[in-house]
């Protein structure tokens, strides 16, 4: 069983004006992983209407996060310590899922794994992967 529930992480989504500007929600957390929605919008693209990279990289935190989050708990503190993408194609002007799932989870430090994917092609976009810390308790 998750840490957190998809209520609780939506709260706490609710914190992260750049994740309500993107209208992020929840689809499903489970322990040691989680499944974002992103719905396209003007406001994410670049001028050839495709999701831009950044908008993408924020998706992919969020995503990364919320997973590590699932196994340790709402602890607003858990912070990124390194973040690496590889865009793998165009995204194009789609909704974006991301399909994220802890890699191996430590006492202070986790790795996360995230894939971004093009809806309702189900291509995949971007791959992520993350270190986060995590405070003493």
């Amino acid at each position: 069983m998750a840490a957190i529930t998809a209520e609780s992480f939506t709260e706490l989504l609710h914190k992260v004006p750049l994740a309500v500007h993107m209208n992020i929600r929840v689809d499903h957390i489970r322990k040691g992983a989680v499944r974002l929605i992103m719905p396209y919008g003007a406001h994410l693209a670049r001028p050839v209407e495709t999701i831009s990279g950044p908008a993408m990289m924020t998706l992919a935190d969020v995503a990364l996060w919320g997973a590590v989050l699932s196994m340790a708990g709402a602890q607003e503190m858990v912070v990124t310590t390194n973040l690496n993408m590889n865009f793998l194609r165009m995204a194009g002007s789609n909704d974006m899922a991301a399909e994220a799932r802890v890699l191996k989870m430590g006492r202070r430090l986790a790795v996360a794994a995230v894939e971004l994917i093009s809806l309702p092609s189900d291509e995949l976009v971007a791959h992520a992967t993350a270190s986060y810390a995590i405070p003493k308790t």
